[in-house]
């Protein structure tokens, strides 16, 4: 079986209130000079090998249902074992 990884983050002109939260909590415990942006990541696994026809289904997928496109962006890639 062969896994897709859809990684999704907001797009840079987007406050990321989860991520600056992130970065705050970080400063605090001592870790300096780190700034998070908090996202999201799917692993899709798929039967059979992964065609051009299969990641074009998958990228729609992510354009339609699990990404926001008005506020966020996605890479499809195909996750080496």
């Amino acid at each position: 079986m062969s896994r897709v990884v859809v990684d999704v983050m907001p797009k840079p002109e987007i406050l990321d209130p989860q991520g600056k939260a992130i970065t705050g909590s970080l400063a605090r415990l001592g870790f300096d000079g780190l700034s998070v942006r908090q996202g999201k990541r799917f692993e899709i696994e798929v039967d059979g090998a992964i065609t051009d026809e299969r990641l074009a289904q998958i990228h729609e997928a992510a354009e339609k249902l699990l990404a926001n496109t008005v506020i966020e962006a996605f890479a499809v890639r195909v996750e080496e074992d």
